[in-house]
């Protein structure tokens, strides 16, 4: 009995998910076979057939019908089931026929859109691993993925998908990312790299040290979404509901008019080409299209009602930790307090803090790894909570923590500008002692991303008109952050409960977009009118609460979210539209006797095929410049040599400050400095005028694109040139106050230059892409 209810049901199963096309098929094979009889002269044939066709016809708009008036909507799949009544009661069973097989194609045309639009989604759900080679005992075994757990060292073949959220417990690893973030390009990995799942291994194999299971990794995560955004309908795509209440009346209206004028064959006309199949059609097809469009670009949409409020919304509440900026501390600067150089600093604290488990310890560790530094295991390692660590590296005994830990007593000169610079900038500090003496301070940053500012002036083109930052943090933080990426309003120091009152606030002027990463924004994210995670590093909690998911750490996605809702939307009402109009016309023309009920059937037709191709163009990306393989490179080598570029400009600003509090020994940084300049930053610099922007240049046409940062490096070159000069003039003697200002004016100007130069090529290269293709400048 069990087998035969399971094979019952797959019977089921398997008629549904195919009904459109068997029932097109039906219907057609129908209204041929009729046709056939007919030219052979056997009319009564031909008869049975096309009412056997319009049966097949009648039971299904029947059976639409009334399903929507068992949800309690009054449908326009009435006029249809009423169009074919009518068609077999006047004895026009030919165009009866025609308008079975208009309803069966359209039903079957919606199919296959749906089907061509959601492949990019479903791409995901075929993907998903069932297994995962794990090593036991020295031997390896695959076993099922929700036997995987945290901890475990796991073998991923070439080809493979990664299987679970994890780190690379090997040597180097190339992935292809590109199911998850959209990226074209392969990426390369280093040993202790988090790696995400969901991604394919393009190179050989690797070991993978499992950091979650899979039921809490990214895939998982993202699969979820995805079937939500498949199962879910918008109120938008039932848009023909809505005009049920006055296009029904107006049909039946015009109908009987034509009825009235020339009998019931004419009515029966107008009934045709009034069956509504623009307005059920167009809507789904291009909101599907929008979700799967979205899918592509890394925007994880959970249905099209999520797509048509966000086309609606023009205020956007961003988070500022994870939004924003990167979300995690960073080691923006490193101020000696003696003779030793920055990089010793550095390299001793990072091998300190490899035996550390304190949030900051990996931003010192990571620091120094990208810096190419030397790290040595320490010895005797000893952690007090809220002091520091201490420990001996290599020869050297080492302390990190607060001032105090640090053997600092007093107040000198270097630890107040220390002190003042981290209060200005919203940084923290981590004092470094070495063999029992103050040795200097490091300090962290979250950083604001590259892509912040772009964002921003992205979404004021996409329609949106005001922009708010809403974050926990203090004011002064918030206020730096909300200044350099041009937001309308900061606020600061927010509870959870006080972000849901500024969203509240926000809401009563007009929809509300909400953006976050942390659990603490969870809250704020299900009451805005659209809430979107940053999941590619957020809480699983954000992007519970979430209406859309980031699934690639590229803030500018959100700015593209929202014009490509918009465009669907504007897609969406244009095939509703233009179907209607195109309906109405042809019902004047069947009331006037002047369109037969036969060849208002094929009309209808062709008006379904054209709204849903039309609705289809969603489908389409945004207009994009091609970027050639070797332009990306360029690109994606520069931006990655702006991470070490950062740390040399802040050796400027560390130089200027200790002309300040120490002017005799603060020479030999200044020297140091401007070696760092003329080795490092130039060289840098000149490579970009000299490979890059031409290739920026070509592919934003116009004339000299690049002009304004072409003159910035004419600038950075001046004031190289002239602090060498000033060092050249000092010599050996101690620089006098005359010096002093000269030296410091220059430092401060060239740190001034260089960080926002920085900053816009920075912008540049995200607003040309990591992909192959980019927004065009047309």
């Amino acid at each position: 009995m069990t087998m035969t209810m399971t094979a019952a049901r797959g019977a089921l199963t398997w008629l549904n998910r195919r009904s459109a096309p068997l029932l097109l098929a039906a219907t057609t094979a129908g209204l041929v076979a009729g046709g056939l009889c007919r030219l052979a002269g056997a009319g009564g044939a031909a008869d049975l057939a096309w009412l056997a066709t319009a049966a097949c016809g009648l039971g299904y708009a029947l059976w639409t019908a009334v399903a929507s008036l068992w949800h309690g909507r009054l449908s326009v799949d009435v006029i249809a089931l009423l169009a074919l009544a009518g068609a077999v009661a006047v004895g026009e069973l030919l165009a009866a026929a025609v308008i079975s097989v208009m309803l069966a194609s359209g039903r079957a045309l919606e199919a296959w859109a749906a089907y061509r639009a959601r492949h990019d989604l479903s791409a995901l759900l075929a993907r998903a691993p069932r297994t995962a080679r794990r090593y036991r005992d020295g031997a390896l075994e695959t076993v099922p993925l929700d036997q995987v757990a945290t901890g475990d060292l796991l073998l991923v073949a070439a080809g493979d998908v990664v299987p679970v959220d994890g780190v690379l417990a090997s040597g180097a690893a190339v992935l292809d990312e590109s199911a998850l973030t959209g990226e074209a390009l392969p990426v390369e990995h280093q040993r202790g790299d988090p790696l995400r799942s969901g991604t394919v291994n393009a190179a050989g194999p690797f070991d993978l040290r499992a950091s979650a299971s899979a039921a809490m990794s990214t895939y998982a995560d993202i699969v979820r979404l995805v079937s939500e955004a498949e199962s879910t309908q918008a109120p938008f795509v039932r848009l023909a509901d809505r005009y049920a209440m006055w296009f029904l009346p107006l049909s039946l209206a015009v109908a009987a008019v034509a009825w009235g004028l020339g009998g019931a064959a004419r009515a029966v006309a107008v009934l045709v080409v009034a069956t509504p199949c623009p307005l059920i059609l167009a809507a789904p097809v291009a909101l599907v299209s929008g979700l799967s469009a979205a899918a592509r670009r890394g925007i994880v949409v959970k249905n099209g009602g999520v797509l048509e409020r966000l086309a609606q919304c023009t205020t956007v509440m961003l988070d500022k930790t994870g939004t924003l900026t990167s979300g995690q501390p960073a080691v923006t600067a490193i101020v000696p307090a003696g003779s030793l150089p920055a990089d010793d600093i550095l390299a001793l604290a990072a091998s300190l803090d490899q035996a550390s488990g304190h949030v900051l310890a990996a931003a010192v560790v990571r620091a120094a790894t990208e810096r190419g530094c030397p790290l040595i295991q320490p010895a005797g390692v000893t952690e007090q909570l809220g002091q520091g660590i201490t420990g001996t590296v290599g020869d050297r005994a080492v302390r990190l923590g607060r001032a105090e830990w640090a053997a600092v007593t007093g107040a000198p000169a270097w630890v107040g500008a220390v002190r003042r610079r981290a209060w200005l900038d919203g940084a923290l500090t981590v004092f470094v002692a070495v063999d029992g003496e103050p040795a200097g301070a490091l300090l962290l940053e979250d950083r604001i991303r590259p892509d912040a500012r772009q964002t921003v002036r992205a979404l004021r083109r996409g329609g949106i008109t005001r922009v708010v930052l809403a974050t926990g943090d203090r004011a002064e933080a918030a206020g730096v952050v909300g200044a350099l990426t041009g937001v309308d309003e900061v606020l600061a120091g927010l509870t959870p409960d006080g972000k849901l009152d500024a969203v509240r606030r926000e809401q009563r002027r007009a929809p509300v977009i909400m953006t976050g990463d942390g659990i603490n924004d969870a809250p704020a994210l299900a009451l805005a009118d659209v809430g979107v995670a940053m999941g590619a590093r957020g809480s699983t909690a954000s992007s519970e609460a979430a209406d859309a998911v980031l699934t690639v750490d590229h803030l500018g996605r959100l700015g593209e979210a929202a014009a490509l809702a918009r465009r669907t939307r504007r897609i969406a009402l244009q095939s509703v539209l233009a179907g209607m109009g195109m309906s109405l016309a042809a019902m004047g023309v069947a009331a006037a006797g002047l369109l037969p009920a036969v060849w208002g059937a094929l009309l209808q037709e062709g008006i379904d095929v054209a709204v849903i191709l039309n609705a289809l163009r969603a489908l389409r990306p945004v207009a994009a410049a091609r970027l050639t393989a070797a332009d990306v490179a360029l690109t994606r080598r520069f931006r990655a040599e702006h991470e070490f570029i950062r740390a040399d400009i802040e050796q400027l600003r560390t130089a200027a400050d200790a002309l300040t509090t120490e002017p005799r020994v603060a020479m030999a940084r200044v020297r140091q400095a401007h070696a760092v300049l003329t080795g490092e930053i130039w060289p840098h610099e000149n490579a970009e005028e000299a490979d890059l922007y031409p290739a920026v240049n070509r592919l934003l046409g116009g004339t000299d694109p690049t002009a304004a940062m072409s003159r910035a490096h004419a600038e950075i070159a001046y004031q190289i040139a002239r602090l060498g000069r000033l060092i050249t003039e000092v010599g050996d003697r101690i620089p006098d106050e005359s010096d002093i200002a000269d030296l410091r004016t220059t430092l401060y100007g060239l740190y001034a230059i260089l960080r926002l130069h920085t900053a816009q090529e920075d912008e540049a290269y995200l607003s040309l892409g990591d992909e192959e293709t980019a927004p065009s400048a047309r």
